[in-house]
C-alpha cells in the first residue's frame, strides 16, 4: 500500500491556517482580471472556509458602478468562470462583503475618499484596519497608483497594510529600477507582493519538494549527471485582444522574463537553508546573478526571435500576427522567443538550459524537461540503435504530474530496449486536481506569506539577463528582418539552428 504524505512544501507556508478580518481592495475592479480571475478565486476559498467571515472586498475603477452592479458582474464572472455560486446563500453572504467605489487613478482626492471609505468599512465589518491593495490594472498606472497611496498614507504602515504588484513589473531594466524606487519611497519591501501566477501553480511548487525532499534527485542534480535542461511554455491562442497590450510588450516581456525565468530559477537554485521566505528567495538570486546569455557577441547563438504568419489551427486557418486586429502590419515585436542560458557557478557550468516561448503553437502545455547524460558505456551494443536518454518531466499544464524515461528491455529472446515512462498525475493519484494558482497566492498573500511572491532585486536580476537581446532588438533605425513561423508549427528554423548547433534538439510534445 503507498502512503501518501502530506506535501512538506504546504505544511511549512500554509499550515491551513485562516487570515485575519481584512479589506482587499482591487484596483482594476471592471477588467478581466478581476472578473475571471480574482473574485472566483476568493469565492472559492470562501466555499473552502478558508477566509474569515469579515473579509471585505472593495472594487475600484474609473466607471460609475454601484455596489449593487458590481456584485452583480462578479456574480456573472463566478458562474462563468469557475464552478459556480454553489448555494445560494454562501453566495448572499460573499455578495454582502463586495463594494465598489469609483476613483480617477490620478486624483489624490479620490485616494482620499476611498481611505474615508475603507474607514468606514472598518467599523462596520471589524476588519481591524488590515487592507491589502491589489493593483490588477495596466503597468502604466502603477507609478500612479503607488504615489498616490504612498501621499495619501494608505501604505504606511507595514503591519497593517499590503500592496500586490501584477506582472510586468517594469519593461526594461532601467523602468525597473525606477519602479522599484516608487514602491520603496512609498512602503517597506516586506508590504510588496509581486505575483506571478506561475509560482501558484502545484507542479512549480512540487518541484521543489520533488529536489528537496527525495534523496533520489538532488545528488544527481548538477553537471556531472544532466546534459541539459529545456523549459517550454507553449500558447496555442494568438494576441486576440490584447493586441495593444503586446505592441508594447512582446513574448520576452510577456511571458519569458517572468514565467519562464521563475520556472529556470526553482530548477536552477541551490537547497535554501529553510523554506522561509526570505531564504527562498535568497537563493533564486543568487543563481539568476550567475546566469548570462550563452553568447552575447553573436546573439543569433543565444536567442531568436520570431512572429506567428498565416496557417492552420485544429483544421481552421487563422491569420498572422501582423494582420491581427490593431497590430502593426510592419510590427517587429515577437511572438516567439527561445534563449540559451549558462550558469556560472559550480553546480552548473557547462550545463546549458534552453527556454521556449510561443504563441499559435500547435498545443498548449508548459513543462520543465531535465535530459540525463548518454551512459558512459553501452554494454548491450545490441540495443544501441534503440537507447535514449533519461529525462525527467515536469508538466505545469495541461494535466499537472511528473514523468521519468528510462529504458526497460523489450518481452522475447532478442535483447531490445525500448524507453518507457513512469507517470505521476495529480488529478489521478490524489483523486483531485490542483488548485487554481490564484487560489494560493491571493491567500498567502493574506496571510503574510511572501515564499511565492518575487522581492525586488530578483525581478531586476532577471531583466539584466535579458538586457543584451532587448537592447539589440530595439535598435533605432536598425533594419531587422524579424524570423516568421508558420502558425500551428512549433516555431523558426532559426530556433532549430540555435539548439542544433550543440548537437541537440527541441522536444516534440
Amino acid at each position: 500500500m503507498v502512503q501518501i504524505l502530506e506535501n512538506p512544501l504546504r505544511v511549512g507556508l500554509q499550515q491551513e491556517r485562516s487570515p485575519e478580518p481584512l479589506i482587499l481592495v482591487i484596483f482594476g475592479a471592471s477588467g478581466d482580471l478581476t472578473i475571471r480571475k480574482l473574485v472566483p478565486a476568493i469565492y472559492h476559498l470562501k466555499q473552502q472556509r478558508r477566509l474569515p467571515p469579515e473579509l471585505t472586498i472593495v472594487g475600484v475603477a474609473r466607471r460609475p458602478w454601484s455596489h449593487d452592479y458590481f456584485r452583480e458582474q462578479m456574480r456573472e464572472g463566478v458562474e462563468k468562470f469557475s464552478v459556480g455560486v454553489g448555494a445560494e446563500a454562501l453566495w448572499q453572504d460573499f455578495a454582502e462583503s463586495l463594494y465598489y467605489q469609483s476613483l480617477d487613478m490620478s486624483n489624490l482626492e479620490d485616494y482620499r475618499k476611498l481611505d474615508e471609505f475603507l474607514t468606514q468599512l472598518d467599523k462596520e465589518r471589524g476588519t481591524r484596519g488590515n487592507r491589502v491593495f491589489y493593483l490588477a490594472v495596466s503597468p502604466n498606472y502603477f507609478t500612479d497608483a503607488i504615489e498616490k497611496l504612498g501621499q495619501a498614507g494608505m501604505i504606511k504602515n507595514p503591519q497593517k497594510t499590503r500592496l500586490v504588484i501584477e506582472k510586468p513589473f517594469g519593461r526594461d531594466l532601467s523602468s525597473c529600477q525606477d519602479l522599484n524606487r516608487v514602491v520603496q519611497k512609498a512602503c517597506d519591501e516586506k508590504q510588496i507582493y509581486r505575483i506571478d501566477h506561475y509560482l501558484g501553480k502545484e507542479t512549480v511548487q512540487n518541484l521543489l519538494v520533488l529536489r528537496f525532499a527525495n534523496a533520489i534527485f538532488e545528488p544527481l542534480w548538477n553537471r556531472q549527471f544532466i546534459d541539459h535542461i529545456q523549459i517550454t511554455v507553449a500558447e496555442t491562442v494568438g494576441v486576440e485582444d490584447r493586441a495593444g497590450y503586446y505592441e508594447n510588450s512582446g513574448a520576452l516581456r510577456d511571458m519569458l522574463q517572468n514565467h519562464l525565468m521563475q520556472l529556470f530559477c526553482l530548477t536552477a537554485m541551490e537547497p535554501p537553508n529553510s523554506m522561509d521566505a526570505d531564504s527562498l528567495r535568497n537563493e533564486k538570486v543568487k543563481v539568476i546573478q550567475a546566469t548570462r546569455l550563452a553568447d552575447t557577441r553573436r546573439l543569433e547563438r543565444s536567442c531568436v526571435r520570431a512572429q506567428y504568419s498565416a496557417g492552420w489551427m485544429k483544421g481552421k486557418q487563422v491569420q498572422g500576427y501582423r494582420h491581427e486586429p490593431n497590430v502593426n502590419p510592419e510590427s517587429l515585436v515577437p511572438t516567439y522567443v527561445a534563449m540559451k542560458f549558462e550558469v556560472n557557478n559550480w553546480r552548473w557550468q557547462g550545463v546549458p538550459f534552453y527556454l521556449r516561448t510561443g504563441k499559435r503553437m500547435p498545443k498548449k502545455v508548459s513543462e520543465i524537461a531535465i535530459q540525463f547524460r548518454d551512459v558512459p558505456y553501452l554494454l548491450f551494443q545490441s540495443a544501441a540503435k534503440q537507447v535514449s536518454p533519461n529525462v525527467l518531466t515536469l508538466r505545469i499544464q495541461p494535466n499537472e504530474g511528473v514523468a521519468l524515461k528510462f529504458e526497460a528491455k523489450m518481452p522475447g529472446a532478442d535483447l531490445r530496449s525500448r524507453s518507457v515512462d513512469m507517470d505521476f498525475g495529480y488529478g489521478k493519484t490524489f483523486g483531485i486536481e490542483g488548485s487554481d494558482a490564484y487560489d494560493r497566492l491571493l491567500l498567502d498573500c493574506m496571510l503574510g506569506d511572501q515564499t511565492l511572491f518575487t522581492r525586488g532585486d530578483e525581478v531586476e536580476a532577471a531583466w539584466k539577463v535579458v538586457t543584451p537581446a532587448l537592447s539589440a532588438w530595439e535598435m533605432p533605425n536598425d533594419p531587422i528582418v524579424v524570423p516568421q513561423y508558420e502558425a500551428g508549427t512549433w516555431g523558426p528554423s532559426e530556433a532549430e539552428q540555435l539548439i542544433e548547433r550543440d548537437g541537440r534538439q527541441w522536444r516534440r510534445l
